[in-house]
């Protein structure tokens, strides 16, 4: 929220933030109002002060993060009539069937809507979830302040080891799929003996699998190392430290480990999912494999291993400075923002020179 927020008001826009909150509370911080308040609650009816701060803010453009609040987005409609509202997903997905009547009912007061990447948009679309006059977007989700450091240093301050030293950030569990990475990981190392693969994670539905998986394996007995949870100042660390970056995720709605390698300069080789996709350009900052694929894992491996290591994490932290930063990202809100504000005065608005039945604006 905080990122998000001081990357559009780098931009040059007035931001607040309001947040529901048990408690009252008002602040400003880095150039964006923040407004906590209890509000929100009840489908339709919101208390007198929230519809107060709503009038005296007076915003061109309400950004609602989350697709999932169809009564709340309806009651801020009512009390700002003609005020645009986005929507921002975050891993958003489309709802039971008996769940679906409020989303349509909500459909019609949206101006536009924001994914990571625009194939992120068509089961909402299908399902008839999306009106045929709402804008689509492409926009990162957020985006991150860690930034690279010297390798050396860094394994000093980690004991980090391995050629290639590869890390992993993320839950073990069935979607980020450690038992393909671990497969792939064994394979690569066949052919890259000093190997080493460390894992960050926070839940663990698979942690008893992927330790007997180690266990069971010579090859990776002394190669995987699973750290647990760290502190997130210590993923920073590792992530200068590190020479590569895995995940296998079938499913995400962004990214934001794999952010986070990106702004460290980190090359990725991550599946090739749509947010993976978007995130690293089409994987021309790192490497894609197919999700469940352990032998395409382990030939990208190689493959990235075999690039000029230090113009290889320039272009990543390169990418990540044109497409992720906070200037890039505040620009492409700004963007969206203006887009949608001049969509209410121009209904033939055109976008990539061309008519289009749904607009689509992307990043």
């Amino acid at each position: 929220m905080v990122d998000v927020a001081e990357a559009v008001s780098l931009a040059g826009i007035r931001v607040s933030v309001v947040q529901a909150s048990s408690q009252t509370e008002h602040f400003d911080r880095n150039g964006v109002q923040y407004h906590f308040m209890p509000f929100g609650e009840a489908a339709r009816s919101q208390p007198p002060a929230f519809g107060d701060l709503l009038r005296e803010l007076a915003p061109d453009v309400f950004h609602v993060n989350g697709l999932n609040f169809p009564r709340h987005v309806l009651a801020l409609s009512d009390l700002a009539r003609g005020t645009p509202i986005i929507l921002q997903d975050h891993a958003g997905r489309v709802p039971r069937f008996w769940r679906r009547a409020a989303m349509r009912r909500c459909a019609p007061v949206i101006a536009g809507i924001a994914f990571c990447a625009l194939e992120q948009a068509q089961p909402f679309i299908k399902a008839g979830l999306v009106n045929a006059k709402t804008a689509i977007y492409e926009i990162p989700e957020s985006t991150c302040r860690f930034v690279p450091g010297e390798r050396d240093e860094a394994r000093r301050m980690t004991a980090l080891e391995g050629d290639p030293a590869i890390l992993w950030v993320g839950h073990l569990d069935a979607n980020k799929d450690p038992l393909t990475v671990l497969e792939g990981i064994g394979n690569a190392a066949l052919h890259l003996r000093d190997l080493k693969l460390y894992c960050c994670f926070g839940s663990a539905p698979l942690l008893r699998v992927v330790q007997g998986r180690i266990k069971a394996d010579p090859i990776l007995r002394n190669r995987v190392h699973l750290l647990g949870q760290v502190p997130h100042d210590r993923v920073e660390l590792l992530m200068r430290a590190a020479d590569l970056f895995v995940l296998g995720s079938h499913r995400e709605g962004s990214g934001y480990s794999l952010i986070e390698a990106l702004a460290c300069g980190l090359p990725p080789v991550v599946t090739d999912i749509p947010s993976f996709r978007m995130l690293t350009g089409g994987g021309r900052a790192g490497k894609l494999w197919p999700c469940g694929n352990s032998l395409a894992l382990s030939e990208a491996v190689q493959a990235i291993w075999a690039r000029s290591r230090s113009e290889l994490r320039s272009s990543v932290r390169t990418h990540f400075e044109h497409e992720l930063s906070f200037r890039s990202l505040g620009l492409k809100l700004h963007a969206m923002y203006e887009n949608v504000v001049g969509r209410r005065y121009d209904a033939s608005d055109k976008i990539r020179g061309q008519e289009l039945d749904r607009p689509v604006l992307s990043s």
